[in-house]
C-alpha cells in the first residue's frame, strides 16, 4: 500500500532536481541514472553518498533498502540532518523539507556536499599518489637516483677530507695564569699565535737582517741605512712582542703527544758526545762574543782575571747545562722507550684492526645489501643520538646552573625583604578571603548555571510550530495507515467468518443428505415408518425456514445499520465542506484585514 506525501510540484522544483541529479552523476554517484528509483531515493542516496566520501559517518544502508516506509525515512532524513553541522555546512536543511521533496531548498545543500567530496576525493588521491612514490622508492630505486648518490656520497666524502686536511688546528695555548690581555690588537696576535700564524713577522725580513749586519755601509748610503733601522726597529719590537704572547702560552697536549718516526729516531740518535761538542761550540763562541765586547783600556792581568773568571762562570753555566741537558736526555730516552712500546701497542692494535676489517669486509661481501644498509643508517642515527644527548646533558647542566643561581637570588631576595612579611601576612589574609568568596561566587555561578540547564532542557522538550506541524502530518499519515489495516483485518475476519458459516451449514446438509439417504430404504419398507420419516423431514423444512427467516431479519438490520451510516457520512462530509469554505473565507477576511490596516498605517 503506497503512502501519500506532501510533495511541492511545479517546474522549479523539477528543474532543481534535474540539476540535482545531474551534480549527483557528475560527481560519480551513478545510482541516480537508475529510472525504477524515486526522487527521494535518488536524493537521500547521492547526499548519504557524499557524506560517506568525506569521510563522515551515518548509520544508514541504501544499497539494500529502498522505498522506505514513513518511520524508516524520518530516521533517516533526521541524521542526514543532524550530520551537516558536524561537517561545517554553511546552508540550513530541515528532515521535513528533505521528507516533503523541497528541492529549492536541497539544492544548495547538495551542491555544497558535491563539493566537498571532489575536494576530499583530491586530498586523498594526492596523499595515496604520495604514499605510492614513498612505497616504491623504499624498495626501488631508478639508475639515475644510484648515480647521483654514488656522486654524492663520493662529493660529501672528498670535502670532509680537505676540510679535515686545511682546518686550522691548535697548535698553543695561553697558561691559566698568564697576563691577561687588555687591548684587542694583543688579543688577535695571541688568537692568531695559537694557531701556528705570526702576524706581520717575515722570514724575509729576518734574512736581511742578519745578511745586513755583516755588509760594511758606506756614507753614501746613510739615509737607506736610516730607513732600514727603522723597519728593523719595528721588527725587533714585534719580534719582543711575539716572544712576550708566546711566554704565556704553552704547547698543546695533542700536539706533545704526537712522536712521529723520524722524531724517535732523532731522539735516539742523540748522544751525549754530540751534548758536549755542542756545549764546547756554544762556550767558543760566548769567549769570542766576550773578547770582542770587552774594552781595550784595561791591563793584561786584569783582562787575564776577568776572562778566567768569566770562563768559569761560563764552565759552571755548561755543567748545569750539560747536567740538565742529560737528565732531558734520560727522560727523552724514557719517553722514548714508552713511546717505542705505544707504537708497538699500536702496531699490534692495526693489525687486529686490519684482521676483523677484512673479516668485515668478506662478511660485507657475502651480506644483504639492504641489511648493510639498514645498519650503516642505524650506526649513523646512534652517532646522532649520541651527540645530541651530550648536547642536551650539557643544556640540562646550563640550565640546572641558570636555575640554581635563579635559586640564590630569589633567595637573597627574601632574606633581604623580610621587612615586608607583615605586608605579606595582611596580602595573604585578603587573598583567603577573596578566595572563599570566588569559591562562594562559583558554587552560586554552578547553580545557576544548573538551573539554566534544567529551564533549556524543558523549554527543548516543547516542540516548535514547524515540529508539530510535521508531527501531525506524520501522525495522520500513520493513522491512515492503521485504519486501512484495521479495515482490511477486519474485512479478513469478517470473510472469514462468512465461510466458516457456510462451512457448518454445508456439513450440516451433507449429514441430513447422508442420513435420509441411509434411512430412506428402512423408512419405505413400511406405511408406519414412512409416514414418520415424512414428518421428520416436514420438521427439518420447518426448522431450515426458520433460520432463513432470521438470516433474513439479520441481513435486513444491516442493511438498515448501513443505510443509517451512509447518512451520518454525507452530513460529515457536508459539515467538512461548509468548514473548508468558511477557513478559506475567513483567511480572505483576514488578508483583507492585514491590507486595510497596512493602508491605514501608511496614510
Amino acid at each position: 500500500m503506497s503512502l501519500k506525501v506532501d510533495i511541492r510540484e511545479d517546474e522549479e522544483q523539477n528543474i532543481k532536481l534535474a540539476e540535482i541529479l545531474e551534480l549527483l552523476v557528475a560527481a560519480g554517484y551513478f545510482r541516480a541514472r537508475i529510472k525504477g528509483l524515486s526522487p527521494f531515493d535518488k536524493v537521500v542516496g547521492g547526499m548519504t553518498w557524499c557524506i560517506t566520501t568525506c569521510n563522515f559517518d551515518i548509520d544508514v544502508d541504501l544499497l539494500f533498502q529502498e522505498n522506505s516506509t514513513i518511520g524508516q525515512k524520518i530516521a533517516l532524513t533526521e541524521k542526514i540532518v543532524s550530520v551537516l553541522p558536524r561537517m561545517k555546512c554553511p546552508h540550513r536543511l530541515e528532515p521535513h523539507q528533505i521528507q516533503g521533496l523541497d528541492f529549492i531548498h536541497i539544492f544548495p545543500v547538495v551542491q555544497w556536499l558535491v563539493k566537498r567530496a571532489i575536494e576530499t576525493r583530491e586530498e586523498i588521491g594526492d596523499y595515496i599518489r604520495s604514499y605510492s612514490v614513498s612505497q616504491f622508492q623504499k624498495t626501488h630505486s631508478l639508475p639515475e637516483d644510484d648515480d647521483f648518490i654514488q656522486r654524492r656520497e663520493k662529493a660529501i666524502k672528498t670535502v670532509t677530507d680537505i676540510f679535515e686536511v686545511y682546518k686550522p688546528r691548535r697548535k698553543y695555548k695561553r697558561q691559566d695564569g698568564a697576563e691577561e690581555l687588555t687591548d684587542e690588537e694583543s688579543r688577535v696576535h695571541s688568537t692568531l699565535l695559537e694557531y701556528g700564524w705570526r702576524y706581520g713577522v717575515s722570514k724575509q725580513g729576518k734574512i736581511d737582517k742578519t745578511e745586513d749586519k755583516k755588509k760594511v755601509l758606506t756614507p753614501g748610503l746613510a739615509p737607506g741605512r736610516a730607513e732600514m733601522n727603522e723597519e728593523e726597529d719595528l721588527q725587533d719590537a714585534e719580534e719582543l712582542r711575539i716572544k712576550a704572547l708566546m711566554t704565556g702560552m704553552a704547547a698543546m697536549e695533542i700536539e706533545e703527544g704526537r712522536l712521529t718516526a723520524s722524531t724517535i729516531g732523532h731522539i735516539v740518535g742523540l748522544q751525549s758526545d754530540e751534548i758536549k761538542q755542542i756545549v764546547s761550540e756554544y762556550m767558543e763562541k760566548k769567549s769570542d762574543l766576550s773578547a770582542e765586547e770587552r774594552p781595550e783600556k784595561l791591563g793584561a792581568a786584569q783582562q787575564h782575571r776577568r776572562k778566567v773568571a768569566s770562563l768559569n762562570r761560563q764552565i759552571l753555566q755548561k755543567a748545569k747545562f750539560l747536567e740538565e741537558l742529560q737528565s732531558k736526555s734520560t727522560d727523552l730516552h724514557a719517553e722514548c722507550n714508552e713511546a717505542k712500546k705505544k707504537l708497538a701497542e699500536i702496531m699490534d692494535y692495526s693489525e687486529k684492526l686490519d684482521k676483523e676489517l677484512a673479516s668485515l669486509e668478506t662478511v660485507e661481501s657475502q651480506a644483504d645489501a639492504n641489511t648493510l644498509q639498514n645498519l650503516r643508517s642505524l650506526v649513523t642515527m646512534n652517532e646522532n643520538l649520541k651527540s645530541q644527548e651530550q648536547e642536551f646533558r650539557a643544556h640540562c647542566r646550563e640550565e640546572m646552573a641558570r636555575l640554581q643561581q635563579n635559586i640564590e637570588s630569589l633567595k637573597t631576595d627574601a632574606d633581604e625583604q623580610g621587612e615586608k612579611k607583615e605586608h605579606t601576612e595582611i596580602i595573604n589574609q585578603q587573598y583567603k578571603i577573596e578566595r572563599e568568596k570566588l569559591q562562594k561566587i562559583r558554587l552560586l555561578l554552578a547553580r545557576r548555571n544548573r538551573e539554566t540547564a534544567i529551564l533549556q532542557r524543558k523549554i527543548d522538550e516543547v516542540p516548535s510550530r514547524a515540529e508539530l506541524t510535521q508531527y501531525q502530518k506524520r501522525f495522520i499519515e500513520l493513522y491512515g495507515q492503521v485504519s486501512a489495516t484495521h479495515k482490511e483485518t477486519k474485512q479478513f475476519f469478517t470473510l472469514y467468518n462468512t465461510l466458516d458459516d457456510k462451512k457448518v451449514f454445508l456439513e450440516k446438509e451433507v449429514n441430513l443428505l447422508n442420513s435420509i439417504h441411509d434411512n430412506f430404504q428402512q423408512a419405505m419398507a413400511s406405511s408406519g415408518s414412512r409416514e414418520q420419516f415424512l414428518r421428520q423431514m416436514e420438521q427439518i423444512v420447518e426448522g431450515i425456514k426458520q433460520n432463513r427467516m432470521k438470516m433474513e431479519k439479520k441481513k435486513q438490520e444491516n442493511k438498515m445499520r448501513r443505510d443509517q451510516l451512509n447518512d451520518e457520512y454525507l452530513e460529515l462530509l457536508e459539515k467538512q465542506r461548509l468548514y473548508f469554505k468558511t477557513v478559506k473565507e475567513f483567511k480572505e477576511e483576514c488578508r483583507k484585514n492585514e491590507m486595510l490596516l497596512s493602508k491605514l498605517k501608511t496614510s
